[in-house]
């Protein structure tokens, strides 16, 4: 399972493929993509602000079917507690996005460079 962070959903729902890293190539092949509920909040703020034309949902609806995107369901207060421990950043969607991975105990593919550095299961 690999957990995909906000940037790298908008990119693959807008078709710029050629933006991602080799590791989402891999895990959209093999067909185990995850989100965090926070990176689907996140997509609908980018949407509310004029950055992301299509609501969240139509992204998530979309990328479920293109490449099997599913939203992760681990229940909000563990991934809540393992955020508080992410201070390495003050932005909350990164926190929980990060936590959320952590939870899972699996890769989260962004591009993000305090992620990478923070996150040793990061990749891209």
């Amino acid at each position: 399972m690999t957990y995909f962070d906000t940037h790298v959903l908008a990119w693959a729902y807008a078709g710029e493929r050629e933006r991602l890293g080799a590791a989402a190539a891999r895990a959209i092949q093999e067909g185990d993509v995850m989100a965090s509920p926070m990176a689907v909040l996140e997509l609908e703020f980018l949407h509310e602000i004029g950055r992301l034309k299509p609501h969240a949902s139509m992204v998530v609806e979309v990328l479920a079917g293109e490449i099997g995107l599913r939203i992760c369901d681990l229940p909000f207060h563990i991934v809540a507690r393992l955020g508080i421990q992410e201070n390495w950043t003050r932005d909350p969607f990164d926190r929980l996005i990060v936590a959320n991975a952590r939870a899972a105990d699996a890769a989260l593919v962004t591009k993000d460079d305090r992620i990478l550095r923070h996150y040793p299961r990061a990749v891209w």
